[in-house]
């Protein structure tokens, strides 16, 4: 659940609307060239919108707990994903992966996410994110929806 561990500064912040979180490539992010394995950055983006909805769970406690009562066991998986891998990223370095939503519809939300090192755009994304319980989709809740919303700048 988004709102059951509490928050640190790994969880990044949530400003104007985006959420920021910074992480450092270590060796097993790599691959045998010395640069982050594609793959990888789908670990990075999942850390990204796991903390943007822990953050913005830990914001909105009452409104997650709603969601919780109105469909329990409520999660958030991925649908679809859009990827354009412009450069690479390399050991050692310090990404900042930025999520911000920018469409809150029935029972998805679309995010878009960047991988920066430091202004260098390294990646984009756009991941379309679908809200279920018991197994099937169902209409995000509103209280969930007005946060989220909320949140798009």
């Amino acid at each position: 659940m988004p709102h059951s561990a509490p928050h640190s500064s790994l969880d990044g912040a949530i400003r104007d609307g985006i959420h920021h979180m910074q992480v450092r490539v270590y060796y097993e992010d790599t691959d045998f060239s010395g640069i982050v394995y594609h793959a990888n950055y789908l670990r990075f983006m999942e850390r990204g919108r796991t903390n943007y909805l822990r953050l913005l769970g830990a914001a909105q406690s009452a409104l997650f707990a709603e969601a919780e009562s109105e469909t329990p066991g409520f999660a958030f998986v991925v649908r679809a994903m859009q990827l354009d891998f412009l450069k690479p990223a390399k050991m050692d370095d310090l990404l900042d992966v930025i999520t911000r939503p920018v469409e809150v519809r029935g029972a998805s939300i679309t995010m878009h996410q960047q991988i920066k090192h430091g202004d260098v755009l390294l990646m984009a994304a756009s991941v379309k994110v679908a809200f279920v319980s018991g197994g099937r989709a169902r209409p995000i809740p509103l209280p969930l929806r007005v946060a989220m919303k909320a949140d798009v700048a």
